[in-house]
């Protein structure tokens, strides 16, 4: 059974009633007219966009083009306060992908591989084969290099000039278009070789930091993966059986590569910088990222710890500059992927799933890239599209966690979710959005001596309510993996400081306030699927 909460009767939009299943609630709201059951066993488009935050039009950023995001949320369920629980590729993905959390998964960094470390954990795709769904990934899913070839029928699918024996094992995000950066790069290549043979990516990794080339879209990986992915689509609709199709765009992780014709959608010098580009007072310093991710782009190895140097003005509007033609790149990619679903007749009975994995900050904090428990890395995209339902086209203000992925997919799929998710279905928001299923959202962030200025280790735990983020750290033992002793906290009042600038965890009259928000942070997850 799924755990209780509150929903408005819609047959009569006057009296709360208490529900104890979800099924329960989709009767109802059957016999009421409000939606209509698939016509047979759905599709599921699965898409994933790297280091996404919600820097969208649709969430309610003016400068920024993605009419095809807005579009789209015009068709679907948007999501306005969807958290992640690790702000970083590996940890999160492992969690969505397997509906288990980090401190389960055990996969707290980027190098944490979650197949060595569960090898016998069934993913969401795996899952879905068991129930007669033929499953195809492409891009980046998991973590780079790890394309666990164990969840997919058809694993790691790369365009054809993409996968060529010199290029199938780089990872995209290191492509560059101009010949004179490509010999760049190879030669930079050699030297990191020369220092560390066992240089990450093969010594290819990251190159400049952004590249404005005039070319068409299919010359960039996203724009070839979205030709791939269309006629993958074509090649696997029919009646035989349903399809799960993964799509993991790269963009716009660094390095921020785009064709030249979404950079000229924007005048950089009239870009909106970062509101507080300042570290958030009185928080501890290793609760803050040191943006190590630029200084893996040789053109900006010197970047220091935003507590020691922000980045000059002319770098932070190059960057953004870069992460907004990105996310165009992107917006325009996934509607070639939507147009062509449509085309296909395919969208009628296709779950069309939209999310990205965590945030990144844009400078707010004097900082970049993600890798905090701040809201700027937890907070994320997350569309969900079920044809047929009248609630599409909403947006939903409650409070729902990327580990609600898998339960949700395999309910409005209609097949058994599995008894270990450490996540709940979302169908009663897809019903009615205005519902809730949880009072809070947990997100964890492990920072590693190599970025924190006094070289500790810690392990702090994030939950956001509906009004308060309330955050705890603890020295973390590596070797045993578990938590040491309790270091710090920072409390932030998301009504009157959004931005979370100031730490309030220390202010005498909250104390009260601590010792309840502690409790709640102890109870976790499961102690927020009660409605308070």
């Amino acid at each position: 059974m799924s755990p209780k909460f509150e929903a408005f009767d819609p047959c009569t939009r006057r009296d709360f009633i208490r529900i104890s299943s979800t099924a329960g609630l989709a009767g109802i709201l059957s016999s009421c007219g409000l939606f209509r059951k698939l016509p047979k066993q759905p599709n599921v488009l699965f898409v994933i966009v790297d280091d996404l935050r919600p820097e969208l039009g649709c969430y309610g950023n003016p400068e920024i083009k993605t009419p095809h995001f807005d579009r789209f949320a015009a068709e679907s369920v948007r999501f306005s306060r969807a958290y992640c629980q690790a702000a970083a590729c590996a940890p999160s993905r492992a969690c969505v992908m397997t509906g288990k959390r980090p401190d389960t998964t055990r996969v707290w960094s980027l190098g944490d591989k979650f197949r060595k470390l569960n090898p016998d954990i069934v993913t969401m795709p795996q899952h879905f084969h068991k129930f007669g769904y033929h499953t195809v990934s492409m891009g980046k899913i998991f973590h780079n290099h790890m394309p666990d070839p164990v969840s997919f029928d058809e694993p790691d699918l790369r365009p054809p000039k993409f996968n060529t024996p010199e290029l199938r094992d780089r990872d995209p995000e290191s492509f560059y278009h101009d010949e004179k950066l490509k010999k760049e790069l190879a030669q930079v290549r050699k030297q990191r070789l020369a220092e560390n043979p066992n240089a990450y990516a093969g010594g290819w990794a990251y190159g400049r930091s952004t590249e404005c080339y005039d070319g068409p879209d299919s010359e960039f990986y996203d724009g070839a993966q979205t030709d791939l992915a269309l006629r993958k689509l074509k090649e696997i609709k029919g009646p035989k059986e349903p399809f799960y199709l993964a799509v993991g765009y790269y963009r716009p992780h660094l390095p921020f590569v785009a064709p030249k014709k979404y950079w000229d959608l924007y005048d950089r010098q009239s870009l909106p910088l970062a509101p507080n580009p300042f570290l958030p007072k009185n928080a501890p310093l290793y609760a803050m990222n040191s943006a190590y991710e630029l200084t893996g782009c040789y053109d900006l190895e010197w970047v220091k710890h935003p507590s020691v140097e922000k980045l000059p003005e002319d770098t932070a509007r190059r960057l953004k500059h870069g992460y907004y033609a990105s996310v165009s790149f992107v917006d325009a990619c996934f509607g070639r992927l939507m147009d062509g679903l449509k085309r296909m007749g395919l969208d009628e009975n296709t779950l069309v799933v939209v999310w990205g994995d965590h945030g990144w900050k844009l400078g707010e904090h004097g900082s970049w890239c993600k890798q905090t428990n701040y809201n700027l890395d937890t907070r994320v995209p997350l569309f969900i599209k079920v044809p047929g339902y009248n609630s599409m086209g909403r947006a939903c203000e409650s409070l729902v966690e990327l580990a609600d992925l898998y339960p949700t997919l395999c309910d409005l799929a209609g097949i058994p979710v599995p008894g270990d998710m450490e996540g709940v279905s979302l169908k009663p928001l897809l019903i009615d959005p205005t519902a809730e299923v949880k009072s809070a959202a947990f997100s964890q962030y492990h920072q590693r001596p190599k970025v924190t200025p006094d070289g500790g280790r810690y392990m702090g735990y994030s939950m956001v309510t509906r009004r308060y983020h309330y955050v705890e750290w603890y020295t973390w033992d590596n070797e045993r993996k578990q938590r040491g002793q309790k270091v710090g906290a920072e409390l932030y009042d998301n009504l009157n400081d959004p931005q979370e600038n100031v730490n309030i965890a220390d202010e005498p009259q909250n104390q009260a306030l601590l010792e309840k928000l502690s409790a709640r942070l102890e109870a976790g997850w499961r102690g927020a699927l009660e409605i308070r």
